[in-house]
């Protein structure tokens, strides 16, 4: 058996050794670090406070990002919802102008088929979270999206300045 003081570990195996035993040590003992703590266990790793301001900043860039994906697929699911309605909709209108129009369905079961294919689409096409099409969905959502904040703040700071004159 090998030594402890043997053994030695690349960067990524301390890395993810001390994410598990942090997260072990924060789940049973239900504990929540503090800024100060953070920079206590740097300086012990002889990490400098550069650097862990570094890793914040960069940690709130990915947090940010985590929140505005989080946004976009809730987006994408009301959208969804929303379509999932109109089929449904469009095919009880059918179903019920077939039954009624010769006492039984004939035509309107091609257009439920048709609309169950779009559904199932759809559905494709809204819960898949990966991939080229996604991101570009995301990226194209994320530009609106800060098109209009940026629009929002403008209007609003001039509105103020109306405000106070």
């Amino acid at each position: 058996m090998e030594s402890n003081n043997l053994r030695s570990y690349s960067q990524e195996e301390v890395q993810q050794i001390l994410q598990l035993a942090i997260a072990r040590q924060t789940v049973e003992s239900d504990q929540e670090f503090s800024y100060q703590q953070i920079m206590e266990i740097a300086a012990e790793l002889q990490i400098s406070p550069e650097l862990i301001k570094q890793a914040e900043s960069d940690w709130n860039i990915q947090q940010s990002d985590v929140e505005r994906r989080k946004a976009f697929d809730l987006y994408r699911q009301s959208k969804f919802k929303k379509r999932l309605g109109n089929y449904a909709i469009i095919n009880v209108f059918t179903i019920l102008a077939d039954f009624v129009g010769g006492g039984t369905l004939s035509w309107s079961l091609y257009i439920l088929i048709f609309c169950g294919l779009a559904i199932v689409l759809d559905i494709w096409n809204t819960w898949q979270t990966k991939g080229e099409d996604y991101e570009m969905a995301f990226q194209k959502w994320n530009r609106k999206h800060q098109i209009k904040q940026t629009i929002n703040s403008v209007l609003n700071k001039w509105f103020k300045g109306l405000q106070t004159r």
